[in-house]
C-alpha cells in the first residue's frame, strides 16, 4: 500500500486495515487506529506508521476512542516466516521483558544488533520499543480492571521501575496511572489476588466462527486441563495454563458480550500477574484471533469447488495451541487413534505426570506434564504398544534438550525437520504439529483421512490444494467441517 490508499482506507474506516498501520494526526499529536469513528482529519495531517511503537516513540498518543493499542495482532507476523515475523511472535509473548534483546537475538539465531536493525527497518522501532508499548497495553488493563496497587501493577506489566512505569503511562495515554484507572469505564473493582480474575475483550478481525472453534476444542478437551461448560452458542472453554513464572487459569466465552462485538469475552487468573502478557498471547494463538478473515475468504473463496464450503461457514478459523509442546504430546497419542482415543490416553497421563494446581478449579486440576518429565517416564498407564510409547519419550526428550523446538519463534520449516528426524514421527505428526502448535496458515494434510473424505465430496484431489497457498490450513478446517467430526483424526 502507498500513503494515497491507506489514506483511503482511513476515509472508509476499514476496519481490516486496523493492525497493520496506525494513523497519526499532526495537528492533535493522537495516533489511532483505521477504522477509528473520530472525524477523518485532513490528508496533509496525518501521517501513517507500521507499529504503535513507532507512533509512540515519534510522540503521539493513543486515542482515547479507538483506543489503538487494543487492535488484534498484524495477521503478516502469522503468515510470514522470515526473522521480522519471528521476532515480533516472540515479542508478543513476553521474551525481551524475561530475557532482554539479547535473548530475544539468541532465540532468532542473530546478533541483537542484526535484530534492531531489521525490526527498525520494517517497523520503524526496535524490540525495546515494541516491548514496551505492549507493557503499556498490559499497564492499562490491569490499572482498569484489577484492584493491584499501582507499585504493583508496574511490576506485573513488566517494568523494571515505577518511574519508567509513570513516565510510560503518561506518554502513551496523556495520563497518570491513577488517572487511567479513575477513567475506567467498566470492569468490576477486583480485590487484587488472583482469585479475583482479570476480565478481558480479545479482539479479532471481521466474523468469527465461534461454533466452530469451541465445538473443535470442546471434542478435544483433556480431563483435568480443559472443560467446556454451557450449550453450542453459549459455551464457556477453561483450562489451566502453565506461564513462565507460574500457573492460571482462562475461561472464554462463546457467545459475544453484544450483538456485532468484534471480541470474545475472557477472564484469567494467575498465580503471578506478571504472566498476563504471556497468557493472552497463548489465548490468542490458542483462539486463533489475529487471522485476516477477508484475505482467507479472498483466496479461499475463489475456488468453484471449495468456495461453497467458505461461503457457508464465513468467518472460520484454524485453532492454535496454548502449549506447543503439548500439542505435540498429543498428536503422537493421537497417531492412528480416534479423538476420543486419543483423549482419553492424554487424561490417562495428566493424571499420572501432571502437575497439580495450587488448588482445583472446578474440572481443572493439573498443567499438563512437562516434556521433561515425560522423557524419562515408563508410561505403562497408557496401555500402548512399546514402539509408540519410546516414540513420545523420544519427542519429549528432543523437546527437553532443545532438540526441536515451537516456541513462538521457531523457524517453521527447521522444526519439521527435526520432526521427521524422530522415530516414530511421521509426515502426518509433524504437519499437524507445525499447523496448530506453530501456528502456520500454510500447511496441507494430503494423507488425513477426514481430508481425503472431504477431497471426495468436492470431486477433488489434493493437486487443488497447490490453489489454496498460503491458507490451506483454513482449507483443512473446510474440508474436516465438511465431514462428520469423528473423520477428524487427531486430538
Amino acid at each position: 500500500m502507498d500513503d494515497d490508499s491507506r489514506y483511503e482506507a482511513v476515509r472508509s474506516r476499514d476496519e481490516r486495515f486496523d493492525g497493520v498501520f496506525f494513523t497519526a494526526v499532526l495537528t492533535t499529536g493522537i495516533y489511532c487506529r483505521p477504522s477509528c469513528p473520530a472525524t477523518t482529519p485532513k490528508r496533509q495531517n496525518v501521517r501513517f506508521l507500521p507499529s504503535a511503537a513507532a507512533a509512540q516513540a515519534a510522540g503521539f498518543r493513543a486515542c482515547r476512542r479507538c483506543r489503538p493499542d487494543t487492535v488484534p495482532g498484524s495477521a503478516e507476523w502469522n503468515a510470514r516466516a522470515d526473522a521480522v515475523a519471528r521476532a515480533m511472535r516472540l515479542i508478543a509473548d513476553g521474551v525481551v521483558d524475561r530475557e532482554g534483546v539479547a535473548g530475544l537475538a539468541r532465540r532468532l539465531g542473530y546478533s541483537a544488533r542484526q535484530v534492531q536493525r531489521q525490526l527498525t527497518e520494517e517497523l520503524g522501532a526496535g524490540p525495546v520499543a515494541l516491548a514496551r508499548a505492549q507493557r503499556a497495553h498490559t499497564a492499562r488493563v490491569l490499572l482498569q480492571t484489577t484492584g493491584l496497587p499501582v507499585t504493583e501493577v508496574a511490576f506485573a506489566a513488566g517494568f523494571s521501575s515505577v518511574r519508567q512505569f509513570n513516565d510510560t503511562v503518561r506518554t502513551v495515554y496523556a495520563n497518570t496511572p491513577g488517572e487511567l484507572r479513575a477513567a475506567a469505564r467498566r470492569g468490576p473493582a477486583a480485590t487484587g489476588g488472583p482469585v479475583a480474575g482479570i476480565p478481558l475483550r480479545l479482539a479479532h478481525r471481521g466474523e468469527y466462527d465461534a461454533a466452530y472453534v469451541f465445538g473443535f476444542l470442546e471434542r478435544r478437551a483433556v480431563a483435568g486441563v480443559e472443560e467446556v461448560s454451557g450449550v453450542p452458542g453459549r459455551r464457556t472453554y477453561r483450562r489451566s495454563l502453565g506461564l513462565p513464572h507460574g500457573t492460571g487459569v482462562v475461561e472464554v466465552d462463546e457467545a459475544p458480550g453484544r450483538p456485532g462485538a468484534h471480541w470474545l469475552e475472557c477472564r484469567l487468573r494467575l498465580s503471578d500477574q506478571r504472566d498476563l502478557t504471556a497468557a493472552v498471547q497463548r489465548v490468542r494463538r490458542l483462539f486463533d484471533l489475529d487471522a485476516d478473515p477477508w484475505a482467507v475468504t479472498e483466496r479461499l473463496g475463489a475456488d468453484p469447488r471449495l468456495g461453497p464450503l467458505v461461503a457457508a461457514r464465513p468467518g472460520l478459523r484454524s485453532p492454535g495451541v496454548a502449549d506447543p509442546e503439548e500439542l505435540a504430546v498429543r498428536a503422537v497419542l493421537g497417531q492412528q487413534v480416534t479423538v476420543g482415543a486419543a483423549r482419553a490416553l492424554a487424561g490417562t497421563l495428566v493424571a499420572a505426570y501432571g502437575k497439580p494446581l495450587p488448588a482445583p478449579d472446578g474440572g481443572l486440576t493439573h498443567v499438563f506434564p512437562e516434556a521433561d518429565t515425560l522423557a524419562g517416564a515408563p508410561l505403562t498407564e497408557l496401555g500402548m504398544p512399546e514402539s509408540r510409547r519410546t516414540a513420545l519419550r523420544t519427542l519429549c526428550a528432543a523437546l527437553a534438550d532443545g532438540t526441536v523446538v515451537l516456541d513462538p519463534g521457531a523457524d517453521r520449516a527447521e522444526a519439521e525437520r527435526s520432526l521427521l528426524a524422530l522415530r516414530g514421527i511421521g509426515p502426518w505428526t509433524a504437519g499437524y504439529i507445525r499447523m496448530r502448535a506453530l501456528g502456520d496458515p500454510d500447511v496441507f494434510l494430503p494423507g488425513d483421512a477426514g481430508v481425503r473424505h472431504g477431497l471426495r465430496l468436492l470431486g477433488a484431489d489434493a493437486a487443488a490444494a497447490d490453489a489454496w497457498r498460503p491458507w490451506r490450513s483454513y482449507a483443512l478446517h473446510h474440508l474436516w467441517n465438511a465431514t462428520a467430526p469423528e473423520n477428524e483424526e487427531n486430538a
